[in-house]
């Protein structure tokens, strides 16, 4: 009874996150940080969350608090101000491509449909917020969460579109793919 009452509850609440802003978000790491004082330890919470519409529009956002709550809502607005563009063709990237970021360092590569994302952790996160389906991903470099959130996205702000090249080099996309 009360498992029927919690699923009607979630369907409710689903159609007001279809609006046409409808961001979706993901938390990747949830830090607990204590700092010891005269009176004892003090927590602090840091969140780390990723925010994408699925097509193609991904953020990533830190947020600080002393609840795990207002810190993972402050990560939350800090993700949607820090919003960027990525080409997502297909359900998968366009081509190959390297992403640093500090220690951190990624390797992303298109895959046939079917696949899925194999990629890692927080690496994960970021290319299913941005509506990538089918991809091979792989983590070279540091494993903290916040480098490899940060150089994953680095890859995908690199990425070009075909038609962009296309452009760029005054050919037509038939002779883009062929030569």
């Amino acid at each position: 009874m009360s498992n029927d009452n919690k699923n009607s509850r979630v369907s409710k609440q689903q159609p007001a996150e279809a609006q046409p802003n409808a961001m979706q978000d993901r938390m990747v790491a949830l830090n607990r940080v204590a700092k010891v004082t005269k009176g004892g330890r003090t927590f602090t919470f840091a969140a780390i969350v990723v925010v994408g519409d699925g097509k193609g529009t991904i953020g990533q956002g830190l947020g600080k608090a002393r609840d795990v709550q207002e810190a993972i809502t402050k990560a939350i607005e800090d993700a949607k101000k820090n919003l960027v563009k990525v080409p997502v063709i297909k359900g998968t990237i366009p081509h190959e491509q390297k992403g640093k970021f500090g220690a951190g360092r990624i390797l992303i590569k298109p895959a046939s449909d079917g696949t899925g994302v194999i990629a890692g952790g927080a690496m994960r996160a970021v290319l299913e917020m941005a509506g990538v389906h089918n991809v091979l991903g792989k983590s070279m470099g540091s494993s903290n969460p916040h480098n490899v959130v940060k150089a994953t996205i680095d890859a995908l702000t690199k990425m070009r579109a075909p038609g962009m090249v296309a452009r760029q080099r005054g050919v037509t996309m038939e002779k883009l793919f062929k030569g």
